[in-house]
């Protein structure tokens, strides 16, 4: 049995997931683009989730979120599972599409947590060497979207939902910077500096190196059914916080600890038929066993 993770509202989140087998089942191309943009506007319109930035590379993807009202685990399910099935159709394949790992998900403590990871989100695809810049990158990536406040409009991918059914014609994915964050220019300001400093420090890595990015031109062409020649390192931390403050995130973390312990201990006296009161922000009890749960705290 996994820990259980306590699933508050008000939150800023990253989630990360990957492709089984590190497939490069998300290779960028019209179709995979406008699939993932579609499915994703549309969970977050279902379960009110407000999307600060996302990238998605060929075999996985990072995408920043505010879950305003504690739906993160219902915004993830929905859109994982569409997109896997659109996507499978798509590719013709019948097998899991995502990894077996558990999904990554972080709580952002901070505000400059949130910059630190939106940040790494837009530039991932320039710190793995695929591309110069994050303006070059041909797949999902909503740095500009970030920085205009453009909204990306989605159309319903034609090879999966059917035209009669209860899927949207058309989404509107609108990338938004929560008033929880503060200014809006100051965290744009931001994001676009730790852009800029990202790029110009592989740049200058590069020069010193003598390597070359791998270019749009051969991510295209590369086969979805192929996957990394490299290593990838096994049975390595999985965090649930990041706090750039060491005393955030020892508070974050104990938090979380008093949260298991707690409902470690009253799913006990729950099993023993002893009528108990699990804490606030259980989810998965009290989704599917109706179990009582303390009111959120104030």
């Amino acid at each position: 049995m996994s820990v259980p993770r306590q699933v508050l509202p008000g939150r800023f989140i990253k989630i990360t997931r990957r492709c089984t087998q590190r497939q490069f089942l998300l290779r960028p191309d019209e179709e995979t683009n406008s699939a993932f943009l579609y499915c994703l506007a549309e969970a977050a319109a279902r379960f009110e989730i407000v999307i600060i930035a996302t990238s998605v590379q060929s075999n996985h993807h990072h995408t920043d979120v505010y879950d305003r009202y504690g739906r993160i685990v219902e915004f993830m399910e929905h859109f994982h599972k569409m997109l896997a099935k659109c996507m499978n159709c798509l590719r013709g394949r019948w097998e899991n599409f995502w990894s077996c790992e558990e999904v990554s998900v972080v709580h952002l403590v901070d505000r400059i947590d949130v910059i630190d990871k939106v940040v790494y989100t837009l530039t991932n695809p320039v710190k793995d060497g695929l591309v110069d810049t994050v303006a070059h990158w041909p797949g999902v990536n909503t740095a500009k979207q970030l920085r205009t406040g453009e909204p990306i409009t989605a159309r319903r991918p034609k090879h999966f939902f059917s035209e009669d059914g209860t899927m949207p014609a058309e989404v509107t994915l609108q990338i938004t910077i929560p008033e929880e964050l503060g200014d809006p220019d100051y965290f744009r300001g931001e994001v676009q500096k730790g852009i800029t400093a990202v790029e110009d420090a592989k740049r200058q890595e590069r020069a010193e190196t003598g390597r070359r990015v791998v270019g749009r031109a051969r991510i295209l062409r590369q086969s979805w059914r192929d996957s990394p020649t490299s290593h990838e390192p096994r049975r390595t931390l999985n965090p649930r916080v990041a706090a750039r403050s060491k005393w955030h995130r020892i508070e974050a973390l104990q938090r979380n600890k008093a949260f298991v312990a707690e409902h470690k201990a009253a799913r006990l006296a729950w099993l023993a038929g002893i009528p108990v009161v699990f804490p606030a922000g259980t989810y998965w009890l009290r989704r599917f066993a109706n179990v009582p749960v303390a009111p959120l705290p104030t």
